[in-house]
């Protein structure tokens, strides 16, 4: 369950549709921001300003932020801040909200969705005595994105309700996203500013949840875990320009997702999640881990599937690229679906 995409791509030369951080990030007015946030090391990091920046983004009032290092720290903070006894992880999904809550010492039930569904939520899958429920949205690795109004049916008082919303900048108008939403009992949302920004070295991200809950989670933080420059970036990259920018690339990752899909349609041998919201691409395809491996030869890197829960040998996940770089990845896949079969088959 440690297993992430860089782990792909790491000490290799290869082309990178295995990590989901969006390319050509981050951009020259983000690096100089955060390059001139250098002078400051000297003074401890002091979060006010960008915690106020991401409140007002959400419209939501300061008690309701919690910045921390990237979502992989908030899914520990849930972890070993909240007291639950029963929590439940919706697979196939990112594996730390499992692997931090057994390190913590807990017990967790496993909701597996089903390709036959495409991988939709069912509420009534859930187990009704889970007062921890942990879901992505748009799921990583699926790329399904859940409507808002499915997912608030499994709220309930007495029960932590936390949404993965790390891709949900890369959904055009960020629609289904529930981070300003107050009224439904025990929502926490987690946001990921390491994605669209390329700041996946800085780690940066946050919690929006009820005040006693966000009170909870910094009781379990260390201090001043958030760096002076990851403060920087945070207030920057939710600034009007940024946002204006994110909207841009998010149409861009829409029109570019769905040429790779239309590309992937041509082989015999793929099945795809068609519907796809984020900025990767679920395949299936026979003997998939032999088909990585052909892959890396051919220079590309993709993601493995099988460390996804639910999930086996047979799956790839695809990140979302200009159509350039798709077009060789299409040409690569053709010549290792050709190699494979030709192995196979005794040629």
């Amino acid at each position: 369950m440690r297993h992430h995409g860089d782990a792909e791509v790491r000490d290799a030369r290869l082309t990178d549709l295995a990590v989901n951080v969006r390319t050509g990030t981050p951009p020259p007015w983000l690096h100089e921001r955060i390059a001139a946030s250098l002078a400051s090391l000297a003074v401890y990091p002091d979060g006010r300003a960008a915690r106020a920046a991401v409140a007002a983004r959400h419209g939501l009032p300061v008690e309701r932020v919690l910045l921390t290092a990237g979502t992989a720290e908030a899914f520990v903070l849930l972890a070993r801040g909240l007291r639950v006894s029963r929590p439940a992880v919706v697979h196939p999904q990112f594996t730390e909200p499992e692997a931090a809550l057994r390190d913590a010492g807990h017990q967790v039930a496993r909701v597996v969705l089903r390709e036959e569904d495409g991988f939709r939520l069912d509420p009534r899958a859930v187990p009704e005595d889970a007062d921890l429920v942990v879901l992505g949205n748009p799921t990583n690795p699926t790329s399904v994105l859940h409507p808002a109004a499915t997912i608030t049916r499994l709220a309930r008082p007495g029960r932590i309700l936390v949404v993965d919303e790390a891709f949900m900048d890369a959904v055009p108008g960020e629609r289904e996203s529930l981070a300003s939403v107050t009224d439904v009992p025990g929502l926490v949302v987690l946001r990921s500013l390491t994605k669209t920004w390329g700041l996946a070295g800085l780690r940066i991200g946050y919690v929006l949840a009820a005040p006693e809950t966000i009170a909870a989670l910094e009781r379990a933080q260390p201090l001043w875990p958030v760096s002076t420059p990851a403060l920087v970036a945070a207030e920057a990259c939710v600034s009007p320009r940024a946002l204006v920018e994110a909207a841009g690339a998010a149409e861009r990752i829409a029109t570019e997702r769905a040429h790779l899909l239309a590309g992937l349609a041509e082989f015999d041998e793929i099945r795809t999640v068609p519907t796809a919201q984020g900025p990767f691409v679920l395949v299936r395809t026979e003997q998939a881990d032999r088909v990585r491996e052909s892959l890396r030869r051919l220079g590309f890197a993709v993601r493995r599937g099988d460390t996804f829960p639910g999930l086996d040998r047979n799956w790839l996940r695809v990140a979302v690229r200009d159509r350039a770089t798709t077009n060789r990845f299409l040409q690569a896949l053709d010549q290792a679906l050709s190699a494979v079969g030709a192995t196979t088959s005794g040629i």
